[in-house]
């Protein structure tokens, strides 16, 4: 499990974080009527050269884009197309992830084309966004890894929608991915005991319906088996001796 206890290394972790908050926060005013999820990832790889960011995806096994842009029934991983035009009452989920000098910071964010899909659509991405902030309250230093998860599972499952068990948090730092796999489910007072150094990227993936999800032709977008909707919202946190200070928000 990475620890950081270099001061310098966390100050670049949270000039990642900010500079990624900032261009999300601008993402609004893009996401409009007739748009392609392929324009929207280019308006971010501009925005990311001039931030003097590096994407962390483009590459990454293959991955050909700087975003991953998943709407209504796609949870996560969308690849964003020229075909994939969006309309009104879309819901659009915007995962990037990008490093500062070496060192990474990922965010997730929900909007609605044009206005709300629905009551209920609304509902999910307002639980999703609390399941967010309860999972953080809890990165404390001498709580545990699964105090986490059961905080997440427990406000997600309580307002009558389920938790994609396929798909998880994790660990960041120098890499985008590094350990602990940290589950959106499971046992509080199970697991690491946090310490404060630690650096996680805790993401919600929730659906309306089943949790059960599936991975489509494109080999990377995953949608949600019974094709309902699904939200997606993360944000980067280092845990602190004063408690989790969130990197990816303005």
């Amino acid at each position: 499990m990475i620890i950081i206890k270099n001061k310098l290394a966390l100050q670049k972790m949270a000039i990642a974080g900010q500079k990624l908050a900032k261009i999300v926060s601008l993402l609004p005013e893009q996401i409009k009527e007739g748009v392609t999820t392929l324009e929207l990832d280019q308006w971010v790889v501009q925005h990311l050269k001039n931030a003097q960011l590096i994407s962390c995806t483009k590459g990454y096994l293959g991955y050909r884009h700087s975003t991953c842009i998943s709407v209504n029934e796609e949870v996560v991983h969308g690849v964003p197309c020229k075909e994939k035009i969006l309309k009104n009452g879309d819901l659009v989920k915007v995962d990037i992830c990008a490093s500062y000098k070496g060192y990474c910071a990922d965010m997730a964010r929900c909007f609605f084309v044009g206005g709300v899909h629905s009551p209920e659509a609304q509902k999910l991405v307002e639980v999703a966004q609390r399941a967010l902030d309860v999972g953080i309250a809890q990165a404390r230093v001498g709580n545990r890894l699964g105090d986490i998860s059961a905080a997440i599972q427990h406000e997600v499952e309580k307002n009558g929608f389920g938790v994609v068990r396929d798909f998880a948090g994790h660990g960041i730092g120098k890499k985008m991915h590094e350990e602990p796999e940290l589950l959106n489910y499971g046992e509080s007072g199970k697991g690491p005991v946090l310490r404060a150094g630690m650096t996680l990227a805790i993401e919600p993936m929730i659906t309306q319906g089943g949790y059960e999800v599936c991975i489509m032709q494109d080999g990377w977008t995953v949608r949600t088996e019974d094709k309902k909707l699904a939200a997606h919202v993360e944000d980067t946190i280092a845990i602190t001796q004063d408690g989790p200070q969130i990197l990816t928000r303005l």
